[in-house]
């Protein structure tokens, strides 16, 4: 896999296959976007590395920058977010009909509004480590007609935390396990497993009591 990103890894097309891959796994969650991030950041620590051991040589770094990479993937994942909320707030009557024979979109936009509406949204922070949970959670805001206030600055920093684990994830693990197929493998493979832990988090029942109104003013209560 570094072989056939390595050619991208001194240009600035790298930005752009990372950016574009982070905007469309929202409609196409089998993209391999986050696989991708993390070998472009073990790239740079290969790279890095490289760079590094002939100090003082007249050879240009042929890295991507970490924070321009980080960047690209976070602002992708947003814009990414932000299509999808209007799509779905726009998909009318044929969209609602899908999203109620989906027990597994139903569930999504009830635990989400309740979440949203109290003024917590870390269910859209962690369903961005989920598998699909993106698109859930994306789809089902917007299907929802949740206000974009409410919405948008959590896909915010579900965003940055997504992009800033899996480049962290590529780079250091090229540091620490060489800018190798290890390194690699065991990058992915703590992306998977935080994937698989968000998974269970989002699936989890929520265990919400409905609250009982308080009773009017001069209303007597019920004995």
């Amino acid at each position: 896999m570094l072989e056939s990103v390595g050619a991208l890894t001194g240009s600035p097309w790298i930005y752009a296959v990372v950016a574009l891959s982070v905007l469309l796994d929202v409609f196409l969650p089998l993209l391999p976007s986050g696989v991708l991030v993390i070998t472009a950041a073990t790239a740079a620590a290969a790279s890095t590395t490289t760079v590094t051991a002939a100090a003082g040589g007249t050879t240009p770094p042929q890295v991507p920058s970490l924070l321009v990479l980080t960047l690209c993937a976070a602002t992708a994942s947003v814009l990414g977010d932000l299509v999808a909320y209007r799509l779905a707030w726009r998909g009318g009557e044929r969209l609602d009909r899908a999203i109620a024979r989906s027990r597994r979109l139903t569930s999504a936009q009830d635990r989400l509004g309740v979440a949203l509406s109290r003024g917590g949204g870390a269910l859209v922070v962690v369903a961005r480590f989920a598998p699909a949970g993106r698109s859930v959670v994306s789809l089902g805001a917007g299907a929802a007609h949740r206000k974009v206030k409410e919405f948008l600055p959590w896909s915010a920093v579900a965003g940055v935390a997504w992009a800033v684990y899996s480049v962290g994830l590529g780079y250091f693990g090229g540091q620490w396990l060489g800018a190798g197929w290890l390194g690699t493998a065991v990058s992915v493979l703590a992306l998977f497993l935080a994937g698989a832990l968000a998974a269970l988090v989002v699936r989890r029942p929520a265990h919400t009591s409905e609250a009982v109104p308080a009773p009017a003013a001069g209303t007597p209560a019920r004995t």
